[in-house]
């Protein structure tokens, strides 16, 4: 969940996609507008809605856009607008959802009463937070692979995924293949990629000016950073074949999903929230900055919402956590970690402040959960999904490239304020690899548990 906005000039998903509403639908029959990852609407006409379950409305869209089943697993119907996004489950009815958005907009945002009165959610066909990573390289479909990338694109242009300048250029390298065709120098083409540069870009690298074209034309001006960026790696898209035996536009897809599993973040649910800042100045003035709390499959990263950059990446086995309710005290959610202060080993305890805390807090718990049923299983497959032999031990994972010294994507702890302690011989749970000490008794070794998107009212699970 997450009502963050994008970048100038190129709003975030929720924000593009907010143009109608299940709840606006009467019990009649009636077209239900679907929106995709393009922004392009799929109508259904149902009967009886009021009653009808996600997993049928999913069905639906599934038939329309003749899905293989991969796309059962691949995608989730989400309620989503400018302040708030909800995974559906398979037994959650949209269109009482849609009905009690209010309640759900004053449960878990800050939203003013005016905010709420006038939000409206529409109805998404969206990627699934629980499909793993390594289930994508396993897909052949176009049509899958095509909404998967349309996805990614968007949230990579809004910034909601924040990527160096280098994966930027990349990644917008594969799109202007994909909009534009192969690099052809001299043709119109070139023209079209100066003219539609946020189409390729984020917005903060969109710098205006003549520089690309300039460079396009061989009159040796220097192109602004992004654009000559972006002109030469799209350049260095590679073609499979020649002619009429050229790849289609699959290839480039999967690149560009390929691509993107590189950041941590990706396939993520994203929640609001605040953190403290660093005591600065003479006053020791703080206050707080707006954060992006991303959970997948794979752990926590905290985002700072104006500077698109990491501030606290953590995976599950490097973290506890806890949160607190507004019956308590302020909703928030409590990240614990290993850190050093100056050079003294400590326990960190990062607090978030945000109405989304139990929501947060519970999907960490589901998708524990679920790595931990799901290991066996993807312990007998290798990276491409195909069985190991019987008896031979599974590949080794291949780890990631070492990230650049100040990538977006690296952890700013300088940038935070954490309450620091150390464990004066107190009896708590370790947990793995090397903990010492927690607060909490959430943690990796946990029991189990289960992930409840929206609950404001017993209502909600309807069917």
């Amino acid at each position: 969940m997450d009502g963050t906005e994008g970048s100038a000039g190129q709003p975030g998903p929720a924000e593009r996609s907010h143009r109608s509403s299940v709840s606006s639908v009467g019990a009649r029959a009636a077209d239900v507008l679907v929106y995709l990852a393009d922004d392009t609407v799929v109508p259904l006409a149902v009967e009886n809605l009021p009653s009808l379950s996600a997993h049928e409305l999913h069905r639906a869209v599934r038939e329309v856009l003749q899905l293989p089943d991969i796309a059962l697993d691949a995608f989730a119907l989400w309620l989503v607008s400018p302040l708030l996004e909800v995974q559906l489950k398979p037994k959650h009815q949209p269109y009482k959802l849609g009905r009690q958005w209010p309640e759900l907009l004053l449960r878990f945002t800050d939203a003013p009463d005016d905010d709420v009165a006038m939000d409206e959610p529409s109805l998404q066909f969206r990627r699934n937070v629980f499909f793993p990573k390594r289930r994508e390289l396993q897909i052949h479909d176009e049509e899958v692979l095509r909404l998967l990338y349309e996805e990614a694109k968007g949230n990579v242009l809004a910034a909601r995924y924040p990527c160096d300048v280098e994966d930027c250029e990349t990644l917008g390298a594969l799109v202007c293949r994909v909009q534009l065709g192969p690099y052809q120098p001299g043709q119109p083409t070139a023209c079209a990629l100066r003219e539609k540069l946020d189409s390729f870009l984020p917005a903060h690298l969109c710098k205006r000016g003549h520089g690309l074209f300039a460079a396009l034309r061989g009159r040796g001006a220097k192109a602004g950073t992004g654009e000559q960026g972006l002109l030469n790696a799209y350049c260095k898209v590679k073609e499979a074949g020649d002619g009429e035996h050229r790849a289609s536009l699959s290839t480039h897809y999967r690149a560009y999903l390929l691509k993107s599993h590189e950041l941590p973040f990706y396939g993520c649910a994203f929640f609001h929230g605040e953190v403290d800042k660093p005591a600065q100045g003479f006053l020791h003035r703080g206050g707080r900055k707006p954060v992006a709390v991303a959970i997948s499959l794979e752990g926590v990263h905290v985002i700072d919402s104006r500077e698109k950059h990491v501030l606290l990446g953590l995976r599950f086995q490097e973290l506890s956590w806890d949160h607190t309710s507004p019956e308590e005290e302020e909703s928030v959610l409590w990240l614990e970690f290993d850190g050093d202060n100056e050079g003294t080993p400590v326990n960190k305890l990062l607090k978030i402040y945000s109405k989304q805390a139990e929501l947060m807090s519970s999907l960490i718990e589901y998708c524990i959960e679920l790595n931990q049923t799901s290991e066996p299983a993807a312990s007998q497959e290798n990276v491409s999904g195909i069985p190991s032999a019987a008896g031979a031990p599974p590949p080794p994972i291949q780890r990631p490239q070492l990230r650049r010294q100040g990538s977006v994507v690296c952890s700013r702890l300088q940038h935070l304020s954490t309450i620091d302690y150390v464990e004066e011989g107190q009896q708590i749970k370790r947990v793995k690899p090397k903990r010492t000490t927690s607060f909490f008794s959430r943690q990796l070794s946990m029991g189990q548990g289960s992930y409840t998107v929206v609950q404001p009212t017993d209502s909600l699970e309807q069917g």
